[in-house]
């Protein structure tokens, strides 16, 4: 049955080539995969040949699922009920490309999920040959890899391998995030739907620890990871006001690389500084050059959490009434949308 609806789904996307084709094959094969091996946690917990660590992880999942249906108010369904053992270190790996001299991303639009800033593929050769073909366009090309993402309710989503190389505190605030997606998602606004899914998992965590205040993370982690975006997103603002000048072409590609290395010369500043020494991030500088793509996916998921922190603050911290006042901001035309977000960061709230 579960294989009958995967195909079904794609032969409604309406396929218009072999490379077209091509694509959704593999991502029917792929999420065939990810459903078929689901394996009940319960199950897995109680097993004898279970290991004594990942019966640790499993339970901890399961606790902290059936703590966000009650606290949160999140969909109380099959997903993260089960696990699957993937045998690899990502589900997917996302392209995303962009001009070159450009910071507008490569669309890739879908019947459910709309329109999204990448594609992505269950097989890392394929992901690459993908790259591959859209540098040989003279495309900008970033490749990234995926230990998670939602089906948006279509399915019960797993637990998955690559989830667990994280801490329990950044996998809970993950589980708690996908959710979010099938509780509220507007198809073709990631900003809206990573903002949204981000604040709910930052505030759900930040809840769930007050009850488990010895849960396992790594808060030094987090806080460079938003000290890097910041300087990213301000190289990648310079990057913004130089594409829009009138500056010529082969002007905008010198200063377009002065401040590629700048971005460097940041990353240093904080690696010797603040950091003593430590460089979380020294191994995706050196996994390819830098360019436009590779700035894509940074600051996605945090511009608009302000205004969801404001929007919750605003319905009184009450999780039901800040679901309904997000969904009406969902229902709004884009650029209202965009605007009314604007103003709760700013401070001003909504009518």
């Amino acid at each position: 049955m579960i294989r009958k609806a995967l195909v079904m789904i794609t032969l409604s996307l309406g396929l218009g080539g072999c490379a077209s084709a091509a694509y959704y094959a593999q991502a029917v094969a792929g999420q065939w995969q990810v459903l078929r091996d689901r394996q009940d946690l319960a199950t897995l917990i109680a097993s004898p040949d279970t290991g004594p660590r990942l019966k640790q992880r499993l339970q901890a999942v399961l606790e902290a699922r059936d703590w966000v249906v009650q606290a949160l108010d999140l969909p109380d369904n099959g997903s993260y009920r089960r696990y699957v053992d993937l045998h690899r270190d990502y589900v997917v790996w996302n392209v995303y490309a962009t001009p070159e001299l450009s910071l507008s991303p490569l669309q890739h639009c879908f019947p459910v999920a709309g329109c999204v800033a990448y594609q992505g593929w269950y097989q890392e050769p394929a992901a690459r040959a993908q790259a591959r073909a859209l540098a040989a366009q003279g495309y900008d090309v970033a490749l990234g890899g995926v230990p998670a993402y939602s089906t948006l309710g279509w399915f019960d989503d797993p637990l998955m391998s690559p989830m667990l190389r994280w801490d329990d505190a950044t996998l809970i605030e993950t589980l708690i995030h996908e959710l979010a997606h099938q509780k509220l998602y507007v198809p073709g606004d990631t900003a809206f739907n990573e903002s949204f899914a981000e604040f709910v998992g930052q505030e759900g965590l930040r809840q769930y620890r007050r009850l488990h205040p010895d849960l396992p993370g790594n808060a030094s982690l987090e806080r460079r990871r938003r000290e890097f975006t910041q300087r990213v997103l301000a190289r990648r603002a310079q990057l913004a006001t130089l594409y829009a000048s009138a500056l010529s072409e082969p002007l905008q590609r010198v200063l377009k690389a002065e401040t590629l290395q700048g971005l460097q010369r940041d990353y240093q500043q904080l690696r010797e500084g603040d950091w003593q020494g430590q460089g979380p991030y020294d191994a995706w500088f050196a996994e390819a050059p830098l360019n436009n793509a590779r700035l894509l996916p940074f600051g996605l998921y945090d511009a608009g959490v302000p205004a969801f922190a404001a929007l919750y603050a605003q319905s009184g911290g009450e999780w039901p009434r800040f679901y309904a006042r997000a969904a009406q901001l969902a229902r709004l035309p884009a650029a209202q949308r965009a605007q009314a977000l604007r103003q709760l960061a700013a401070g001003a709230g909504l009518p």
